[in-house]
């Protein structure tokens, strides 16, 4: 119904909607975000261990953090599963969730901020003090209608935060978010040597900065970006290099990011992966000998990159297991055709997600790494009409590893 009555509504009431939503939820709690400094990380992937990274910078710095993301929320050292199926919540959740973080004494609040959030006005009238760019690449492109307008969207944080910007100067879109005016701007880089970018230099496990190693626990060139960004942050709030180090060093990761559930006698890597480059990168660095569980196609959504995500998984994967994922109210059996369109090579469908992981542990032998993407750590999985079914993608590769081994 509600679907409907957005498809009926002129775009420009809607807009008016939820403007005056975000101003009504700021002015009930008092407007809490000009009592506590607040960083906002936005781009298409990475938001979620950049936003971990920095609130760990800031607690080994002293700071009391709070941290709102795809995965938790996070006042002090209280924690909540977001279980909203929502990276950033509605106006009034998020309001309340900063003043909650200001009764509470905190000194930081970080929050993911997503094109979607921002298309309905959920950054407004928060005053945010940083924000960080990590990466940009297709995504929600239906929804926005257009590439350009989804870069549009994310670029609305830079225009509104004025003081600290912090940008992945090896995007292509750097130049984009470049353009926008701020008191100071911190660039990070791999790849360019310029007297105001933090250049690094990608070692085996992590990265060097004027020849100080800081050795990752978590894998991946993707990874150096998030902890690049996240070090940038930390040095613009004059924090000590060694603590920030020591921070980034001893971070163990996301759950369901790139997270290894058995290492033995083949490994078990899940991961969330929902657009064609962080889908790449994932295989690129688990390297050869891959079984592809393949369900990061939402229904009712980016339908485009289905066969593309078939493509890609055939290039790397030496068994492609195409399964369900959230269909909502799309037909599984259809969402994984259109992904099987990509395929260059046979792929086993299995709709059932949990009979699909067990195929793969069934097939997989000594040396071979199965990788589950799709849903990483969420805790539902949506079905038709509204509906959300208990998940929990870990527990289950365990339970079919131990009924596998009986």
């Amino acid at each position: 119904m509600k679907e409907e009555i957005k498809k009926i509504t002129p775009e420009f009431i809607l807009n008016f909607y939820h403007f005056v939503l975000a101003f009504l939820s700021a002015l009930f709690y008092g407007f809490p975000s000009k009592k506590i400094k607040v960083v906002g990380i936005t781009g298409t992937s990475g938001k979620t261990t950049t936003a971990e990274l920095i609130s760990l910078i800031l607690e080994k710095a002293g700071y009391k953090t709070a941290v709102l993301s795809s995965i938790k929320f996070k006042i002090k050292e209280q924690e909540k599963e977001n279980d909203l199926k929502m990276t950033m919540p509605g106006r009034f959740k998020l309001q309340r969730f900063l003043k909650q973080a200001v009764l509470q004494k905190c000194d930081y609040a970080v929050l993911e901020v997503t094109s979607e959030g921002i298309k309905q006005y959920r950054h407004k009238f928060i005053d945010f003090k940083v924000s960080v760019f990590t990466n940009l690449s297709p995504e929600h492109i239906e929804s926005h209608k257009g590439f350009e307008n989804y870069k549009k969207c994310k670029g609305r944080l830079f225009e509104q935060t004025k003081n600290i910007h912090i940008i992945n100067y090896d995007d292509e879109n750097k130049d984009y978010f470049l353009q926008f005016k701020a008191k100071e701007k911190w660039l990070f880089s791999l790849k360019q040597e310029k007297d105001n970018i933090i250049k690094a230099r990608k070692t085996d496990s992590g990265f060097s900065i004027n020849n100080q190693e800081i050795k990752l626990l978590i894998p991946g060139e993707f990874n150096v970006y998030n902890a690049l960004a996240a070090l940038c942050f930390g040095l613009s709030q004059r924090i000590n290099f060694n603590i920030i180090k020591h921070a980034l060093e001893n971070y163990p990761g996301v759950p369901g990011r790139m997270e290894v559930v058995i290492k033995k006698p083949f490994k078990v890597v899940i991961d969330y992966a929902i657009t064609p480059v962080s889908l790449e990168k994932a295989y690129q660095t688990l390297g050869n000998n891959l079984i592809c569980v393949l369900g990061s196609c939402g229904g009712g959504r980016d339908k485009w990159k289905r066969p593309v995500f078939g493509k890609i998984a055939s290039q790397y994967c030496k068994k492609v297991i195409l399964t369900n994922e959230d269909p909502y109210d799309e037909d599984p059996e259809q969402i994984i055709n259109q992904i099987a369109k990509g395929c260059t090579k046979p792929a086993i469908k299995i709709i059932d997600r949990k009979e699909a992981i067990k195929k793969a542990l069934q097939l997989a032998q000594e040396k071979d790494t199965i990788i589950i993407t799709g849903k990483g750590c969420e805790p539902w999985m949506c079905i038709k009409g509204g509906k959300k079914i208990p998940w929990n993608e870990k527990e289950i590769i365990l339970q079919e590893f131990s009924s596998l081994k009986k």
